[in-house]
């Protein structure tokens, strides 16, 4: 993706700043508030992207919209602006909220379902991933209706498959490879 070892730099020398001024989760938090209003606002997207909305005016409306942010956080706007990258905010942010997961020991398991979890569905996930990690983890769910049913479950470099398309696949691979079915 574009931008993105500019970004992964960006996050990872606000993520040293905000050490030093005391204010990692304040800055998570204000990291979570942007990355959340831009994913939503396909406008604002399209506003901060637009080669021909000056540079000022971007800068106005960003302090405006995070009004509530920590200051070291604003700096962030100045300093994206100033080296013409504020196109990279959003990755930015995202970036920043992993470093801040990994500095504090929280995992992230991806659970990819065909439906939205509900509660039940994340309790029983969450005594997955603990049987698989041996910790508990932040969970972030990723809808696909491909997969059918089931889930897909990623925790750091462990992935597990309890997918229906995935045992379809497998299914197929064994009629397939089966030479008495494939007789008759």
């Amino acid at each position: 993706m574009h931008g993105s070892r500019a970004a992964a730099r960006y996050a990872k020398a606000l993520l040293s700043l905000a050490k030093d001024k005391n204010v990692t989760r304040e800055v998570n938090e204000d990291m979570s508030l942007i990355d959340n209003t831009i994913k939503e606002s396909s406008d604002l997207r399209a506003f901060l992207k637009s080669p021909v909305i000056k540079n000022n005016m971007k800068k106005n409306a960003l302090l405006e919209i995070f009004r509530s942010v920590n200051g070291v956080t604003s700096g962030v706007f100045e300093v994206l602006i100033e080296n013409n990258r504020l196109d990279i905010l959003p990755l930015v942010a995202s970036n920043y909220k992993r470093l801040y997961d990994e500095m504090n020991g929280v995992q992230v398991a991806k659970v990819t379902t065909a439906i939205p979890l509900t509660p039940a569905l994340e309790a029983k996930i969450q005594q997955k991933v603990k049987e698989l990690t041996g910790n508990e983890a932040k969970i972030e769910n990723i809808i696909d209706e491909g997969i059918i049913g089931g889930f897909i479950l990623r925790v750091g470099d462990i992935q597990y498959n309890g997918s229906v398309r995935s045992q379809l696949t497998n299914l197929k691979r064994e009629l397939q490879n089966n030479t008495y079915v494939s007789k008759i």
